[in-house]
């Protein structure tokens, strides 16, 4: 079974959400790394891009697939974890040490629209 924090907020298309103030930082669910196997590639935005809610940002490669990464809020990305560039495979080994994204929210009313840690614990299985 796959792994899910309670303090975390989620979407349906599997990205994870930590609230720091005004900034959402955005991974993948253990889930998600799990389906899409060994991960050999990240395509992130680069810091200043706009993200919009719903809206692809991105995509994860791995040796079985290829997946759109969407954003869970809308607003512009303030931070890249840049170590995925060249250590993709840390989202398979720590897929909630491992963020991808920050962004600084524009709407924050957005955050109500995400999934509990129990409610996507029903879609994740």
């Amino acid at each position: 079974m796959s792994k899910i924090i309670d303090e975390l907020l989620y979407s349906e298309s599997h990205e994870w959400v930590k609230v720091d103030g005004n900034i959402a930082i955005i991974g993948v669910s253990d889930f998600a790394q799990e389906e899409m196997g060994d991960i050999t590639y990240v395509d992130v935005p680069a810091e200043g891009d706009s993200v919009t809610k719903g809206e692809d940002f991105g995509a994860l490669e791995s040796v079985k697939a290829s997946s759109e990464l969407y954003s869970p809020v809308s607003g512009e990305v303030v931070a890249v974890n840049e170590e995925l560039e060249d250590k993709p495979e840390l989202i398979n080994e720590d897929p909630y040490g491992a963020w991808i994204i920050k962004v600084e929210m524009s709407d924050k009313a957005e955050l109500e629209g995400l999934l509990s840690a129990a409610a996507y614990g029903e879609i994740a299985k």
